[in-house]
Parts: structure tokens; C-alpha cells; sequence
């Protein structure tokens, strides 16, 4: 009977949290959290590696930035964050911004319509999605896109580390100015303020 018990409630969990956690991310499925509206695709979408970021892929043929990171599709939507181990599907609320987001450079789509980055050309192959599934943990092992292939910039020269912290910097202060996000932002305060314990408030007005 107990075991009858235990297997009632791990399958019951299995449907309520459908999509498995991953070391390093945190995913939140919360009933008040709006899913993104769904993505149209006529086929898999193809990727391409994007230069000076670790592993991460984006789609470009899709009309809003989606992203492939670690195991996992990453897409924004009205200032929130969400990830699904599928493109197409399984959306889950992340409650951070994803730590490869402010690297990626947000003049990519312009870069990749003229195959110039920074000034240099880029030739960047384009992915299927079996191919990335099938190669992306390889890839990532072996630093391909950085070592091998510079991501397919012709003569890149990599960054001084410091360069690189100020743009990221740069990008998370202009990130936070988005009028979403902060709005985002703001529900998210009002949330936790009506989820305090009842009494709490009544303590630090004493």
C-alpha cells in the first residue's frame, strides 16, 4: 500500500512539473505567470553560434529572439525570461535574467543580415536543430566555436577581459531601463509584498 502511495504522488508530480530542473537553473511554474504566445514555425529553426559568448545560439530566421544555452531554449517576453528543454513548447517562467544574455551583443540580427562583425567578415554556418542537439555538449567541451572556428570571424581578435566586463555592464544597465522590464520589475515587488505573513508589517512599524 505505501509504495501503491508513493508511486501515486511521484506520477502526480511528473504532471504538475513537466519540466526537469538543471544545475544552474532555477525554473519557477507559477499560476499567476503568464506564458510567452506561441511561436509559429514551418520547420525546426535553424541556428547560428554567436561570437564572443560561451555556447550560446540564436535563431534568426524567428521574428523574436530566441536562444539556445546550455541544454536548454531561452526566450524574453514583456521584460520576464523563460526555457523549455523544446523550442516549440514546455515554456516555464525564469526569474532571473539568464547569465549569457549580456554578452550577447544586441546589434547580432544587423551583423548577421550584412555577414560583417565588428568589421570583420562573418561567415557563419548555419545549424540544423538535429545537428545541434546531436553536437552542442561536444561543442561546448571543446570550446569549438571559440578555439577552432572564432565563430567564423575572419581575423577575430578577442577582447581584453576588461572590455568585455564593461560591455556586459553596459547592456545590463540598458536592459534594466526597458520600460517592461521595469514594469516587471514592479509586479513582482507588489507580489512579494502581498505574500508576506500577515503581522510582519505590523512588527516593522513598531
Amino acid at each position: 500500500m505505501n509504495k501503491l502511495i508513493l508511486g501515486t504522488i511521484l506520477l502526480a508530480l511528473v504532471f504538475v512539473v513537466p519540466i526537469p530542473t538543471m544545475a544552474g537553473v532555477n525554473v519557477n511554474i507559477g499560476i499567476s505567470i503568464p506564458l510567452p504566445p506561441p511561436i509559429t514555425y514551418q520547420a525546426p529553426p535553424d541556428v547560428v553560434a554567436m561570437p564572443e559568448t560561451n555556447d550560446v545560439y540564436v535563431a534568426p530566421d524567428v521574428q523574436v529572439d530566441l536562444f539556445f544555452w546550455n541544454g536548454w531554449w531561452w526566450r524574453p517576453w514583456d521584460g520576464r525570461w523563460y526555457c523549455s528543454h523544446y523550442y516549440d513548447r514546455g515554456w516555464a517562467y525564469y526569474n532571473h535574467v539568464p547569465s549569457f544574455y549580456f554578452d550577447v551583443d544586441p546589434g547580432w540580427r544587423g551583423y548577421y543580415r550584412t555577414h560583417n562583425w565588428q568589421g570583420h567578415r562573418w561567415n557563419y554556418a548555419r545549424i540544423s536543430n538535429r545537428q545541434l542537439q546531436q553536437s552542442w555538449k561536444g561543442w561546448q567541451k571543446n570550446q569549438y566555436w571559440e578555439r577552432q572556428r572564432t565563430w567564423d570571424v575572419r581575423s577575430y581578435q578577442p577582447r581584453p577581459q576588461q572590455q568585455k566586463q564593461q560591455l556586459r555592464n553596459q547592456r545590463q544597465q540598458q536592459y534594466q531601463q526597458r520600460p517592461e522590464v521595469q514594469r516587471h520589475q514592479r509586479e513582482s515587488q507588489h507580489q512579494q509584498y502581498q505574500r508576506r505573513p500577515e503581522g510582519r508589517d505590523t512588527e516593522e512599524r513598531k
